[in-house]
């Protein structure tokens, strides 16, 4: 019986199958498929391999996704990619295999379009995102945001360090053009940190870097802001050289006492932050160490005298038109108190008992 069979096959495989090869292409050619590059069209995956994986599109001839099309990341293995039998996405015709007419599919195209996408309306929202520094070059270093590469002039970034200190790490960054015809992807690291230190107050501790020495003070950089040192604000000591405390380069804790943002000026102090008297000028070190706890001590004092400001004003009568200052001095009533708080930068730290 098997060897009848076996020549049934053999001689006239078709015999007695309803269904012919003519009915099957004709089957095929009521599919209208287009398959010209740039058409996007839904598949399922139903086999992976090394190189990629093959997708089933209804089709006349069979689709191929390969590796590097897996991923607008750089991967080894297509499971990185999350690509498995049976998962369905859309895929976009990037080509076709002339050996065989296959097509050429791609994810990486879709991804790196929703990517641009992505950027742009991050950078409308106007936020900052974090990038990983991939390379470098003798402008600046390149930065995977999004995963897209992105410039990053030297110009831009805030940190006093070589590109190959940074290689690997992850910035905050602000996008400062997006262009996806002309592939132009520039960053900001400077315009991210100015951004989170815009968003301190009075009293608030920052790291900063000396910038340049002028006979009435120091203009010292916090992220991509120059706040200005004034001489009688680096030690409750008097100093009479500035140069022989600070120098270009160097790195230190400051305090931000006020803020004035329309015309974009930032006083500071490392004088509030002497736990004793002279400490900048004898042991900075010791000044930095313990610059938070200072600085919370400071900002105690501040609330305290808002507090009693206020109270204060709620004591007389506003037909009176008089009030207590915060020194205990009688005087005008005022209608509020200033945007940016008291000017406590005379206020001295609380001695220890």
């Amino acid at each position: 019986m098997f060897e009848e069979a076996y020549e049934r096959c053999r001689i006239a495989p078709m015999k007695g199958v309803a269904f012919t090869v003519e009915d099957f292409y004709s089957a095929l050619e009521k599919y209208d498929f287009d398959s010209e590059i740039g058409t996007k069209v839904k598949g399922t995956v139903f086999k992976v391999d090394a190189n990629g994986a093959l997708v089933d599109i209804t089709a006349k001839s069979s689709a191929y996704l390969p590796l590097q099309e897996a991923s607008i990341h750089n991967i080894k293995h297509i499971e990185e990619a999350g690509i498995f039998p049976g998962m369905r996405e859309e895929f976009v015709v990037i080509g076709e295999n002339e050996s065989d007419d296959s097509l050429v599919l791609s994810l990486r195209s879709i991804q790196y379009d929703l990517a641009w996408e992505r950027c742009r309306q991050l950078q409308a929202e106007d936020v900052v995102v974090k990038g990983k520094v991939v390379s470098a070059n003798k402008g600046g270093v390149v930065a995977l945001v999004e995963g897209l590469r992105g410039f990053v002039p030297f110009s831009q970034i805030s940190l006093k360090s070589t590109a190959e200190e940074i290689l690997e790490k992850e910035l905050p960054l602000k996008f400062v053009e997006v262009d996806q015809e002309q592939t132009r992807l520039v960053l900001s690291n400077r315009k991210a940190v100015a951004d989170s230190q815009t968003q301190l107050g009075i009293g608030s501790v920052v790291l900063g870097t000396v910038q340049s020495l002028k006979p009435y003070g120091a203009f010292i950089d916090i992220g991509g802001i120059n706040g200005l040192l004034h001489v009688s604000q680096i030690s409750h000591d008097r100093i009479s050289d500035i140069a022989t405390v600070l120098q270009p380069g160097d790195t230190l804790k400051v305090m931000i006492l006020s803020h004035d943002r329309e015309r974009g000026r930032v006083s500071l102090s490392t004088k509030k932050l002497e736990p004793t008297p002279g400490d900048m000028i004898r042991n900075p070190k010791l000044v930095f160490e313990k610059a938070e706890e200072m600085a919370q001590t400071f900002r105690q004092r501040i609330a305290q005298a808002e507090a009693m400001a206020c109270a204060d004003i709620l004591r007389f009568p506003s037909e009176s038109g008089l009030t207590l200052n915060s020194d205990g001095i009688l005087g005008p009533l005022i209608s509020e108190l200033p945007a940016e708080g008291l000017d406590l930068g005379e206020i001295f730290p609380a001695e220890e008992s």
